[in-house]
């Protein structure tokens, strides 16, 4: 994939990664709803290694993650891990494979992730988040590595931790403001973007709880150059397209309307087909198919029915059978 110039502005709203969601069905879903760029899941660093140590990085595991197409461009490859010397060889390998774009993950607070010493538990040391940072600053191009942070494991880390990334290369910032230790509980800290914003000369992105358009403008008066909408865009994949409107001034219909999901879903469902890594049988089709029963029941949750037709995607075997539990959900939600 060839490199471009990463879009970073108010005009430009940004898919953030998550993982277990964000792969390219429904990247390509996003973008076509107006996501201006888009960040794979997080994959391991040492996953990435070892993997083409031996010899697996066409298959599955960590290079699974990686599937994308020309038309999934820009898009930003992120990455998580503890040691600088597997992140570095994973950013040289990407590089080589073709990807421009990448970002160090310091702000996912899951404890399988953090119990590694990885995620948001980097913020734990910052001199070994930088000496992290530094090590896929000095493998990339100057500007092609940004950083994903929250304002600290317990106790704030920021805005100094910011300027040392800057001051390390680091092209761009992005912030969920809760500490590590809040998860996604609690209040968010909104003047710790403007904070950040202010401290550094480098583009700073404000992420966590933004569940509407209006939340990506308000966010806008903190000060930072741009959003990134995350757990929104899993509730509403049509959020790029509604906070692109409302920088015009316009706003779209209900997006939890029945016959606005019902398009989302429709199309969510023809992407995940069409790229499918299944051949023929039912066993090889699996992974898709079990992600997309899950998937289904998120963006329906809140109408009348939801649970009765979660009950029956989890006896789908077709995508045929699937498609028709679809259509005669929505056909019972019709006037």
């Amino acid at each position: 994939m060839s490199a471009c110039r990463l879009p970073l502005g108010p005009e430009s709203p940004w898919l953030a990664p998550l993982a277990g969601f964000t792969d390219l069905p429904f990247r390509l879903l996003c973008r076509e709803q107006g996501a201006a760029v888009a960040c794979t899941e997080m994959i391991s660093a040492k996953g990435l290694v070892f993997g083409a140590r031996a010899r697996r990085g066409d298959g599955g595991g960590s290079f699974g993650l990686l599937a994308t197409r020309p038309e999934d461009a820009p898009l930003v490859v992120q990455i998580f891990g503890a040691e600088a010397e597997y992140l570095g060889e994973a950013v040289r390998m990407l590089l080589d494979r073709g990807f421009s774009w990448f970002d160090l993950n310091m702000g996912c607070p899951v404890p399988k992730v953090t119990k590694t010493g990885a995620g948001a538990a980097l913020l734990k040391n910052p001199s070994r988040a930088l000496a992290c940072a530094r090590a896929m600053l000095a493998a990339a191009p100057p500007g092609r590595v940004g950083v994903k942070l929250r304002l600290g494991w317990e106790e704030p880390v920021l805005p100094e931790l910011g300027r040392a990334l800057e001051e390390a290369g680091a092209g761009w910032l992005s912030l969920h403001p809760r500490s590590a230790r809040q998860g996604f509980s609690g209040a968010v800290r909104e003047e710790a973007l403007g904070e950040l914003a202010a401290a550094v000369s480098i583009p700073v992105l404000a992420s966590g709880d933004l569940f509407s358009a209006e939340d990506g403008l308000a966010r806008l008066g903190t000060g930072v150059a741009g959003v990134m909408f995350a757990r929104g865009a899993l509730r509403d994949p049509a959020i790029f397209a509604r906070y692109r409107a409302a920088l015009r001034g316009v706003r779209l219909p209900d997006p939890l309307g029945p016959e606005n999901l019902r398009s989302l879903i429709r199309r969510h469902l023809e992407l995940a087909q069409a790229l499918s890594s299944g051949r023929a049988g039912k066993r090889e089709r699996a992974p898709g198919m079990l992600k997309m029963r899950a998937i289904v029941p998120r963006y329906i949750r809140h109408l009348p029915g939801a649970r009765r037709l979660r009950g029956e995607m989890v006896r789908c075997e077709s995508w045929e059978r699937l498609r028709a539990l679809v259509e005669e959900f929505f056909h019972g939600c019709d006037p």
